[in-house]
């Protein structure tokens, strides 16, 4: 299958590799069909969350785990039932990125992870309530503390 995407033009996919959300994205609750795509051709945590039916709507996302280590996201019983979860292995978790001129300058939403179970390719983005997370985390910080463990 061929879709137009934002940052890459015309994209060859799987339509095996389809993640359906059910109820959309917040503000993009018609959206329901998304690919995941690299953010580059160089291996990366980030990546490209693009509709197949809207080539301008591509979210940047990312593993949080590269940048915070510490990440957690507690996934209520209705999002495990909704999204078909059986087993841990089958969860990827990503975040919402706001770019800016420099990564240093860009954050992190970590107050609304997207879910995706990958052996279903069901998604969903939700909100941690019961967090000490918000929805601009500062990357720069982060970057530094990586280059230290690095």
């Amino acid at each position: 299958m061929n879709i137009k995407t934002k940052y890459s033009g015309d994209a060859e996919i799987k339509e095996e590799n389809i993640i359906n959300f059910e109820q959309g994205i917040p503000s993009f609750e018609t959206e329901k069909e998304f690919i995941l795509l690299p953010f580059s051709e160089e291996p990366s945590a980030f990546y490209i969350l693009q509709s197949i039916h809207t080539a301008g709507l591509a979210l940047v996302v990312m593993t949080p785990f590269s940048f915070f280590p510490d990440y957690t996201a507690k996934l209520s019983d209705q999002t495990i039932e909704a999204l078909q979860i059986e087993k841990e292995e089958d969860v990827a978790l990503f975040v919402v990125l706001t770019l800016r001129d420099t990564l240093e300058a860009s954050t992190a939403n970590l107050r609304g992870p997207i879910v995706i179970n990958s052996a279903v390719q069901q998604g969903k983005q939700i909100v941690l309530n019961e967090s000490n997370y918000h929805t601009k985390h500062n990357l720069k910080a982060l970057e530094a503390s990586g280059k230290k463990e690095g």
